[in-house]
Formats: C-alpha cells, structure tokens, sequence
C-alpha cells in the first residue's frame, strides 16, 4: 500500500475530534464518533438531512490495508481519511482497542413530527434510561425485532455517548431515532397518531403472556421504559393504555432493562406479524 503520512497527535484535526468524547462538545457541533469497522461502514453507507454521514475517518495504516473497501467507500462519499498511529485513535475514540477505524459522524437524529407522520407500527421509547450500554441495546433490540423508530426522552443518557453509539453495534444507523422528547409529549404524540402506549414495569398489573392471550397486541404499539434501578415514576405509569409486566416463571427476582426490553418488542413484532395483525405480508 505504499508510504502512508501519519497525522501528528498535535494535529487540530485530533484535537476536535477528541473533544467529541464530551457531551457539550457533542451538541456544539452536533458531531458524534464512531468506532470499529462495523459502526464505520454503516456510517459511510447512512445519509441525513445534511447529505452524507461520515466527515472524517482515522485509520491505522493496517486497518486502512484490511478494509481496503471501507476507506474507499469513505473516500468516494467526500470525508477525508487520515492516517494514524494507534494510540492516536485510542485517544480520539477513547477506548483501548478502537479496531483501527474512527469516524467522526454528523448528528443523524430525526423530528419526532416526521416519525408521526410516517404512521410508526411498533415504537419503543426510552423513558428514564441513564445506561449508555443499555440505551444502545435496546436501540439494538429494537432495530432487531423491525421497531419503527426509537424515542429517547429528555430525561435518558445521550443517545451520542461513545458507550450508547458502541452497545447500538450499528444499529444507530438503522432506524429513525427521536432525543429530547419529553415523555408527556412523546405519549401524546404517539397516542393521536392511534399508536397504543404500554408501559413495561415489572410491577405491572397486565402480564404480557395475558396480553398475547387476549389478542389486544396486534395494532400499533409503543413500550415505555423506565429507569434500570427504580423503573417507572407513577406519573409515567399513569400515562399509558396498560401498564405490562414480563412473567417471571422460574425463580430469577428480575429481568434486567434490555432483556426485558427485548421480550416486549419481540412479543408486539410477533403479534403484529400474526394473523389479524397490523404488519400484512402483502402489500396493503
């Protein structure tokens, strides 16, 4: 591959890029950072508002020799590609093994008007969330059981924490995420565009086995959920159409959030793409 320049770890370019690590910078130039070679292919593939996603790649020369095929494609779509050492990419993607590739990306969050407005059939919204690697798994679940779209609230981690962007594997890039919402909005929003609000709490008084039972799970759905530690405040309980808990029917005290998370929305995907469910396999 020839003689390859090395940014200089003084270089301004570094310099902004590490500043990404931090939330005020974050939103100051609403830029986010993405590592790995799967996180960094989505990004060179994903278009915003703002035309392409990806600003900026570092790469190891190594990495930029491995996966020949992303840097092109980056390059191809107009960011610029540096090379760099690796503790270079260490310090701008703080992590200790950053896989060779580190993307600076453009915010790529959606209005929650326009995930209204495009009718969404199954919706999970992040009521309370302060995990990164929980925000980012259930963005995963969601993305994995064909949610529409994810809704952080104002009251949730940063959807662009280096932590969420990793634990999302990619799935960021998929599906339209709202941030900032306040839960009272969300609801309402969801609610008048005929989308039935559950809220998972392992205290509910539903159990979701009773719901599937029912038949009451194939229409438009969006599962709330709250804090890992503390759940839902009852004020947040109090704004849905049934409150829902996952049946326990071994002898664990609980689920954790995003396996909780996971049963829930794979339970509406699966009686939605039932019989008499909202999601036809054929063109409606």
């Amino acid at each position: 591959m020839g003689h390859h320049e090395l940014i200089s770890p003084r270089s301004p370019r570094v310099a902004a890029a590490r500043r990404l690590a931090r939330r005020n910078f974050r939103t100051k130039e609403r830029r986010f950072i993405a590592e790995g070679p799967q996180a960094v292919r989505e990004a060179v593939e994903h278009r915003g508002a703002q035309g392409a996603t990806l600003i900026e790649l570092f790469a190891t020369v190594e990495a930029a020799e491995r996966y020949a095929d992303i840097v092109e494609a980056a390059l191809l779509a107009g960011a610029r590609v540096h090379y760099a050492s690796d503790e270079v990419l260490a310090d701008v993607s703080q992590t200790v093994t950053p896989q060779g590739l580190v993307g600076v990306c453009h915010f790529l969050d959606s209005p929650f008007e326009e995930i209204l407005k495009a009718g969404p059939r199954l919706v999970a919204v992040l009521a309370h969330v302060r995990d990164p690697g929980n925000a980012g798994t259930v963005l995963r679940c969601a993305d994995a059981a064909g949610a529409d779209a994810v809704v952080l609230t104002d009251a949730s981690v940063d959807l662009y924490n280096p932590k969420s962007v990793r634990a999302s594997v990619g799935s960021l890039f998929h599906l339209p995420v709202a941030v900032g919402v306040p839960v009272e909005q969300a609801v309402e929003g969801l609610r008048a565009a005929g989308v039935r609000i559950l809220a998972a709490d392992g205290a509910g008084q539903d159990d979701l086995d009773a719901e599937l039972d029912a038949g009451t799970m194939g229409g438009p759905s969006a599962w709330v959920f709250g804090n890992e530690a503390w759940g839902l405040p009852e004020e947040t309980r109090a704004l849905a159409d049934a409150v829902v808990r996952v049946p326990i029917h071994g002898k664990a005290e609980s689920l954790n959030l995003a396996t909780a998370a996971a049963v829930c929305l794979y339970a509406s995907a699966r009686a939605q793409r039932a019989p008499g469910g909202c999601r036809s396999v054929t063109p409606s």
